[in-house]
């Protein structure tokens, strides 16, 4: 009787206008091969984060992938471009107002 678990990324979504990254993990509980228990997580990456400063400037930091598997970091390299990386810095100033 082998009882094994595996976590895997059974969804990567897209959505709204600055290209937020969903990215839902399953974990699978399985007892000789037949699935007992599925279980999943979620989280979300934006493009940018932005803090202002005690002077009213602005840092913005893009986000760091690196920890994310080569899927995902393939799909942000696709979608946040500066375009859309300037888009969203604008936004979240505009937000703080």
């Amino acid at each position: 009787m082998a009882i094994t678990k595996e976590i895997i990324e059974d969804k990567i979504e897209v959505v709204g206008d600055y290209k937020t990254i969903q990215v839902r993990t399953a974990t699978v509980i399985k007892e000789d091969g037949v699935e007992l228990s599925r279980s999943f997580h979620r989280h979300a990456l934006d493009c940018v984060s932005s803090v202002k400063n005690d002077d009213d400037s602005w840092t913005h930091t893009d986000t760091d992938v690196s920890g994310e598997s080569a899927e995902v970091q393939g799909i942000a390299t696709a979608v946040w471009t500066t375009s859309v990386k300037n888009a969203k810095k604008a936004a979240n100033e505009a937000e703080s107002i």
